[in-house]
């Protein structure tokens, strides 16, 4: 007996998580990903002060989003297709600030983000 397939996890990513040095150390390898956006967000920064996020991002603030007043405000960014252990090590590597929903991407793709909490 065979079990279906498992979608796919999708994380999307507007700020860190592009960059290589951060995935190369959180998942071990680079990802490959997809442009997109989310929709109804607006940008803004957040200090950071965990010596190991900043070790390995090597910078002192990082984008957050949150719900924002105009639903076309489009947040680009990039989608990931990443498996449930990469899923939890992006959890450990996002700090207090943000926390992890799920959300319907301009493309129609459902995936996960980090947002302001």
């Amino acid at each position: 007996m065979t079990t279906p397939a498992q979608s796919p996890i999708l994380l999307f990513s507007y700020g860190t998580l592009q960059d290589k040095a951060v995935q190369l150390a959180n998942f071990g390898r680079e990802l490959k990903g997809r442009p997109d956006a989310m929709l109804g967000y607006e940008q803004t920064w957040v200090e950071i002060v965990d010596p190991q996020v900043l070790a390995t991002s090597g910078k002192t603030h990082h984008p957050i989003i949150k719900p924002g007043a105009n639903p076309s405000e489009e947040i680009a960014g990039m989608v990931f297709e990443i498996t449930q252990a990469e899923l939890e090590a992006a959890d450990r590597y996002e700090v207090a600030d943000y926390k992890r929903v799920s959300v319907t991407l301009k493309s129609g793709a459902e995936a996960w983000v980090y947002v302001s909490v």
